[in-house]
């Protein structure tokens, strides 16, 4: 148990509850203190209770699950912020034929000259369909709405209305390492294909409608506001394309210096300009410093691009890129320059090959310009080797892995195979390895931002469509996973003293679960949420019995956002209990079928979600 800091007085105490505080001198706890943000003390109720003054605010967490303040150490949320409230989510949702139904519904509110975008988040095998869209179904739910719909890294589908908007013809040519798919007189169809540069969908992208300043201030609010009900208390944001700086930084510059971040950011620089690297990360050096900034928003370094050659695209559809011969000497002009300039840096790297040609570069600069505990990181490193990882080690670098091959593992499977799919991303031999390591997402052109949807990928090492990628082996216990996406997370902002513990003297961020984290079936981890979340020792978001200890919602602008009718990551209406295995109406035994059918296939019940409707039940609470 810790001492107490009684010369502090507590302006927040949480009771009855079980923290899991990732402290390993102080492993679990029922009660803590907290004051001036940061946790006083942590402990038992009798303990903490002796802190407590009449003007201490004290909440009964009556049994629940509390853990530390999640923390994504890759998700580019300042971008995703600017366009949260333009996109439709199709996170989670079970079926195509539930997508295509909520894609018409906003098409039919999306006002001239706006567009419907669908972008990343979601996978073809999580649908019951387990296949995507057409571009006929695209066409016949929205015909005259531009509707844009990015699937990972791989494709987009345009409908014919985005087609005219962007302006693609049977003359635009095909942009280096992408495709126009073209019908058989030469007319663009709408499927553009990255070979394997994702940078024809960006650009494509790009081309649509931006929310004026005053909602892009309110979807970035209402951005955080969903990563907080997720438990989300920290993120590093990994910069991304089309994210210049610091033009693009003005939002969430406003909104840190009003104090109205939800969620601590520490923001890393991504080089927007092919050729001219170097001369941005001058520019930039000269700016601004790392740990610049305040512990809710603060200047993190370069990356997640330092130089364009070295961008080794994870397209599991396509043959693994060969990065340009004289990437090597490109990226060392940038790596001596970051780190004579001791700033951290992180690079984008899914395949051994790449990485082993990177890490000649950096032991090459290591050589003349000792890295000596500066902090850098590769970024995905799916398929890196154990030599690479002692490599890193031996350069005191650390990995952030992300939950891509839960999106993307199928199509790695048939690819390579299931056995080179066992060790991919090889987390257990890092951590054996004595790397560090957080966890994160990708999010949100990608993966989903969602960290449970991680946890249950760590956890089960299954992919959001049920396919089994590793076994025992690869799979994490639950606290290791929990503390990569916490205390592990820290450590790639350099704040691993400052949080992600429950512990005395750290920032009082913490999440209140509505279900055990430890306890319930793997399935079940996806569906868990925060009912209340702390950040710097206040409320931020309270639901269930906690709703009125938080802030109320924010309301939607515009009006006609996606996000007003379908907020964030898809959410079934709440049934009413039965005594069926998970809530229904009760008089179909859908429900009781399909979990026999899972026991019989061993496969999640969630799998079967697409006999659902043909069987009479519209529910999908699974």
């Amino acid at each position: 148990m810790s001492n107490a800091m009684p010369s502090n007085t507590p302006d927040l105490i949480l009771v009855n509850g079980k923290f899991h505080t990732v402290d390993r001198q102080n492993p679990v706890a029922d009660a803590v203190a907290i004051g001036g943000g940061k946790f006083l003390e942590v402990g038992d109720a009798a303990t903490v209770m002796r802190l407590a003054q009449p003007s201490t605010r004290v909440i009964d967490l009556k049994g629940r699950t509390v853990v530390p303040g999640l923390n994504d150490s890759h998700i580019h949320l300042i971008r995703g912020g600017l366009n949260y409230n333009l996109e439709l989510r199709w996170e989670g949702v079970p079926s195509l034929a539930d997508a295509l139904r909520m894609l018409k519904e906003q098409a039919d509110r999306t006002p001239h000259p706006q567009w419907v975008r669908v972008v990343g988040g979601w996978t073809e095998f999580q649908f019951a369909e387990k296949r995507m869209p057409t571009l006929e179904e695209l066409n016949a739910a929205a015909p005259d709405t531009p509707v844009f719909v990015l699937h990972l890294y791989d494709r987009a589908l345009l409908n014919r209305a985005a087609l005219q908007a962007v302006g693609y013809t049977r003359d635009t040519p095909n942009p280096p390492g992408g495709e126009i798919v073209r019908d058989a007189a030469g007319n663009p169809t709408g499927m553009l294909i990255a070979r394997p540069n994702a940078m024809i969908l960006y650009a494509t992208l790009a081309k649509g409608p931006s929310l004026p300043l005053e909602y892009q201030i309110n979807s970035t609010r209402q951005f955080m506001r969903e990563l907080n009900r997720l438990g989300l208390t920290s993120a590093i944001d990994a910069g991304g394309g089309f994210q210049n700086y610091p033009d693009d930084y003005q939002i969430i510059n406003k909104l840190a210096a009003e104090g109205q971040l939800t969620i601590r950011i520490a923001y890393n620089l991504f080089t927007q300009n092919k050729g001219g690297e170097l001369a941005d990360f001058q520019k930039w050096t000269g700016m601004v410093k790392p740990g610049d900034g305040s512990d809710f928003f603060r200047h993190n370094g370069a990356g997640e691009m330092l130089v364009f050659s070295a961008a080794d695209f994870e397209d599991f559809l396509e043959p693994r890129p060969e990065l340009a011969e004289g990437m090597e000497d490109e990226l060392e002009r940038v790596v001596r320059h970051l780190v004579a300039n001791r700033w951290p840096f992180r690079l984008h790297a899914t395949y051994d090959e790449s990485i082993g040609r990177m890490l000649d570069v950096f032991e090459k600069v290591n050589r003349d310009i000792p890295f000596d505990g500066l902090h850098w990181m590769f970024d995905h490193a799916e398929t890196i080797t154990e030599r690479n990882i002692e490599r890193v080690r031996a350069l005191g670098g650390g990995i952030a892995i992300q939950h891509r091959m839960a999106f993307q593992g199928e199509y790695f499977i048939d690819r390579y195979g299931s056995q080179a799919a066992e060790h991919t991303p090889p987390i257990a031999k890092m951590l054996d390895l004595g790397v560090p390591v957080g966890a994160g997402t990708d999010a949100t052109r990608v993966a989903s931002y969602n960290p449970w949807t991680a946890l249950y990928w760590l956890v089960s090492g299954r992919t959001v469509g049920g396919a089994r990628l590793y076994g025992a082996a690869g799979r994490l216990p639950r606290q290791t996973a929990l503390e990569l996406w916490t205390a592990g997370s820290a450590w790639f902002s350099s704040e691993q003293d400052k949080k992600g513990r429950i512990k005395v003297g750290q920032l009082a961020d913490l999440a209140v679960l509505s279900a055990d984290f430890f306890s319930v079936h793997e399935d079940d981890i996806k569906a868990i949420e925060s009912v209340m979340t702390v950040v710097d020792g206040k409320v931020v978001y309270g639901a269930a019995e906690f709703s009125a200890q938080g802030p109320g919602e924010i309301p939607v602008l515009p009006d006609w956002s996606p996000v007003a009718k379908v907020p964030g990551h898809y959410r079934p209406v709440a049934q009413k209990k039965t005594s069926l295995p998970h809530a229904c109406a009760g008089a179909c035994g859908v429900h009781a079928h399909a979990h026999d059918m899972a026991r019989k296939s061993d496969v999640p019940v969630s799998n079967f979600a697409g006999f659902w409707g043909a069987l009479g039940c519209s529910c999908f609470a699974f």
